[in-house]
């Protein structure tokens, strides 16, 4: 893993796309993902924008943006006026292409400065991504931030399977990750688990009774539509895709998500959000 330091002109990046309705701006700490080997980084579909990975494998760099908090500052005023006029607010959306809360932030220090940035000029709204149990670490910070502002977290947990055999584990275990999210929504934080790219589920009962119990909603989101290409092309071209099916066939389909998604409005009525829709907070009536 090559970890180097670098500097950023504006860390605040104006939404279009896919994630045009859900906030205003990303913000990305980082550039890379060490996550990127990781179980989460075969699916990932960042590491197929050549404009972030510049050529290298995914998850074998990470670039620290060290003047992150500072860069905020220099230009949230500016930002946050246009996104009140062309937006309606100033919302954030941390990351949506790198993770946040790598192992790698415990000494560069990349991400706590940028929240201790948004504590002191903060925006409207904070949507945070994490696929990473290290997100507690910064429970004190998100505690200031949501009397701040109005705060979500959301954790992904795609599925309830430890591995997936003849793929790498993931960096961080589910239980650590249902653990997170109950620590957050009982710190009064807004917790949604994001099972995103839905992996095949063992027992699913289980696992959505489970999600109920920690979190305040759930969104579902399959690779097809959302690793960026309406087919799901991008993760065809992975490993993913064929490990999914050999653990349980027709999990490749939107069907399964479809099915996936009634199990959920079963144990979440009326908190139950399915892909872009889901991420931005609007989630399906009872």
């Amino acid at each position: 893993m090559k970890v180097k330091s670098a500097l950023i002109g504006n860390i605040l990046t104006r939404t279009t796309g896919y994630l045009e309705t859900v906030s205003s701006h990303s913000a990305q700490p980082y550039r890379g993902c060490s996550l990127g080997r990781s179980l989460c980084g075969v699916g990932c579909y960042v590491r197929h924008n050549h404009y972030l990975t510049r050529g290298q494998e995914w998850g074998t760099f990470l670039e620290a943006r060290e003047n992150a908090g500072e860069s905020y500052l220099e230009n949230c005023r500016a930002e946050s006026r246009w996104a009140r006029k062309h937006r309606g607010s100033f919302s954030i959306f941390l990351s949506s292409s790198t993770e946040p809360f790598v192992p790698q932030e415990s000494r560069c220090g990349v991400t706590r400065a940028l929240l201790s940035a948004m504590a002191e000029a903060p925006p409207d709204a904070l949507i945070i991504q994490t696929h990473s149990h290290l997100v507690l670490d910064h429970l004190c910070q998100l505690q200031a931030l949501g009397e701040r502002c109005v705060l979500r977290v959301q954790v992904s947990i795609e599925t309830d399977r430890e591995e997936l055999p003849g793929l790498p584990a993931f960096f961080s275990s589910i239980d650590s990750r249902f653990d997170a999210a109950r620590r957050l929504r009982e710190a009064g934080i807004e917790t949604v688990v994001t099972v995103s790219p839905l992996l095949p589920i063992r027992d699913e009962e289980v696992f959505f009774e489970r999600i109920a119990e920690c979190a305040d909603a759930v969104v579902l989101d399959h690779f097809i539509g959302g690793d960026g290409s309406p087919s799901g092309s991008r993760t065809r071209r992975t490993p993913l895709p064929a490990k999914m099916e050999s653990l349980h066939p027709g999990s490749t389909e939107l069907s399964y998500r479809d099915r996936m998604v009634e199990l959920a409005r079963r144990r979440l009525p009326g908190r139950v959000g399915v892909g872009i829709d889901g991420f931005a907070g609007r989630y399906l009536p009872d």
